[in-house]
């Protein structure tokens, strides 16, 4: 982890171990491959067990309820942003253009604004970022993520809304 000045801005950037990376995806049961850009690390994982879809659920769908009330994690379906977190996620899609059900693609921004802080005022580290992970990776398997809202990142489980047209 480094700190950069440039003006007023403060930025820290965060320096991630990819083998640690792909280490916690394998943890979860999940098959990933890593690519490294100057700004994010971005992971395709997907799983080969899972018989049903990733735990992502529309919030907005009364019949989730139930779900929405459990989640740990809440990402906003107009960015793909997990919110509280430097981690925004993407829905992979077959050559047909169908959503997969059970693969994912995950980004984990390298810069952050100095003042980033988690729920609870914890600072961010590496370490902070691989536990957020880990944690996000099961719950997608076993306690469930809320989409709320936007028309960017798709729901893969339970009910959903329908798309509406745009004029």
């Amino acid at each position: 982890m480094q700190l950069l000045s440039a003006g007023s801005h403060r930025l820290v950037l965060l320096e991630y171990d990819l083998e640690a990376l792909a280490s916690v995806a394998q943890q979860t049961d999940f098959q990933v491959e890593i690519q490294e850009t100057p700004r994010a690390v971005t992971l395709d994982i997907w799983t080969e067990k899972r018989q049903v879809p990733l735990l992502l659920f529309d919030a907005a769908e009364p019949a989730n309820l139930g779900w929405f009330s459990r989640c740990q994690f809440y990402v906003d379906g107009a960015t793909g942003n997990v919110l509280q977190t430097p981690i925004s996620v993407g829905n992979k899609r077959d050559r047909a253009g169908n959503l997969l059900p059970d693969a994912l693609r995950l980004r984990l921004a390298k810069e952050v604004p100095a003042n980033f802080r988690l729920p609870g005022r914890q600072a961010l580290n590496e370490q902070v970022v691989y536990g957020l992970l880990f944690n996000l990776l099961q719950a997608l398997q076993q306690v469930g993520v809320a989409v709320c809202g936007g028309p960017v990142f798709q729901p893969l489980s339970g009910r959903r809304e329908s798309p509406t047209p745009r004029d």
